[in-house]
């Protein structure tokens, strides 16, 4: 039986949704964390093929594995523009964070599992679904005649590991970021059903800070009391790091500036965190300035004796990785100075200390009085049925810079499905599959609108 030709845009996606699951469900099954400490790097290389073999068989040319500079790889394709038409770069990254404790699932981690109305596994919405999402919408055009605008698509391998490969192959190769406009697939709606640009980025700088003391662990009855303590030493060091507030309180940082537009209610942060009842928030003023326009500090982990298993010891060596996100306007290696010598300054007792920085990235703001952002604007009126709204974001994606730099006229959007309900970097992860047909569907009448236009930036 031959099924009818879409109509519309609309109908041209929500008949590829099927399709878009089974598709999700493969990506989401390779466990591509970019870490051969934790995961095969055949895992991550299963990813970027399935990728390539995607474009190729949507009709992209010149489709390559990009091999970048800190041993990863991306996936480029290529698909011309028709005589006249601008070109979109479309960008979303394959490699996911580690799944944490798999035990800790309800469903298991690289098994897309549909609940409650949502699909479950690492990678559903950061950002495996975005790959799903940038397909979506050109098949969805290609079903309604074609696609009327230069599509190139880059697909990054290492994004959650911050260690810079496809920044710095860009900035060696700046013709594959060439586009008129850039459509960053890796951010997300402010709230499930209210559609949201990302305006600001927070940097990042992270570090591995180790301290000794000791020349072995000794026992905690015969020298506890006078033998230095490591663990104990890094303690106060990363206690150092906030105030009593919660604030985070790194010398010689900039503190960032308030944030100016969409407000964040208290209310709504705490049930979007799942703060527990009598916890209080950390920091001063409003959670928007605080999670969107200031610096914060987090301890990622710590390497120290478990408590199962510890024995009675004075630790002589202890470790911690550290990040730091850096606000709008600050530039991201003053900042990792500033917490380099604060860590260093920190330490008590005359203990030995050594931070090795481990990856940076610039805080990023966009221009949202460009053409793009207006076509954006009228794809989501039609998509969602509500205005677009502009909102910060308190992560990273170091790589808008990068392109922002190799491809000054282009504009950039930052557009995703990671709304608070994904819990993104959390255990049990997701992506509401409406959601994901109303992005898809935003983009690919993003990609008309802007063919009409004829592009601002004419930077391919």
């Amino acid at each position: 039986m031959t099924r009818p030709t879409p109509a519309t845009p609309a109908e041209a996606v929500r008949a590829l949704m099927p399709r878009a699951r089974e598709e999700l469900a493969e990506l989401v099954s390779y466990r591509s964390v970019a870490d051969p400490r934790q995961f095969p790097p055949e895992e991550c290389d299963k990813a970027a093929r399935w990728i390539a073999d995607a474009l190729e068989a949507e009709g992209f040319s010149d489709v390559a594995l990009l091999d970048t500079p800190d041993g990863t790889r991306s996936v480029y394709g290529h698909l011309p523009a028709p005589e006249g038409a601008p070109t979109v770069l479309l960008y979303a990254h394959y490699d996911v964070q580690p799944p944490l404790d798999e035990a800790a699932w309800t469903s298991p981690p690289f098994e897309l599992t549909e609940r409650d109305g949502r699909w479950y596994g690492r990678g559903a919405a950061d950002c495996k679904g975005g790959v799903i999402m940038h397909l979506t919408a050109l098949r969805a055009l290609r079903a309604l005649g074609g696609v009327p605008v230069g599509v190139k698509v880059l697909v990054e391998g290492s994004e959650e590991q911050s260690t810079g490969g496809l920044e710095r192959y860009v900035e060696e190769h700046p013709q594959v970021a060439a586009a008129d406009a850039i459509v960053i697939g890796d951010t997300g709606n402010f709230r499930l059903g209210r559609p949201t640009v990302t305006a600001t980025l927070r940097g990042l700088t992270l570090v591995e800070v180790s301290v000794a003391t000791l020349k072995g662990n000794l026992h905690s009855g015969s020298f506890g009391g006078a033998a230095p303590d490591a663990l104990a030493a890094l303690i106060r060091m990363l206690d150092s790091l906030r105030d009593e507030d919660g604030a985070t309180t790194v010398e010689g940082l900039d503190e960032g500036r308030p944030w100016e537009g969409l407000e964040y209610p208290e209310a709504d942060f705490r049930a979007d965190a799942g703060v527990l009842d009598g916890v209080g928030l950390i920091g001063r003023g409003p959670v928007a300035d605080r999670v969107w326009a200031r610096p914060a500090v987090t301890v990622l982990g710590i390497d120290c004796p478990p408590v199962v298993g510890a024995t009675p010891s004075v630790q002589a060596a202890a470790r911690a990785l550290v990040s730091l996100r850096v606000a709008p306007g600050t530039d991201a290696g003053a900042a990792e100075r500033a917490l380099v010598a604060h860590l260093e300054s920190a330490a008590p007792w005359g203990a030995r200390v050594e931070v090795r920085p481990v990856g940076q990235g610039q805080p990023f703001r966009a221009d949202t009085a460009s053409p793009a952002y207006e076509a954006m604007g009228r794809a989501v009126r039609e998509a969602f049925g509500r205005e677009m709204e502009v909102a910060g974001q308190g992560g990273s994606i170091p790589l808008c810079n990068t392109l922002a730099a190799a491809c000054p006229e282009a504009e950039i959007l930052l557009i995703g499905l990671s709304e608070p309900s994904a819990r993104i970097h959390a255990v049990d992860e997701s992506v509401s599959p409406e959601e994901l047909e109303r992005l898809s569907l935003a983009e690919a009448l993003f990609l008309q609108e802007y063919a009409r236009t004829g592009g601002a930036g004419r930077g391919a």
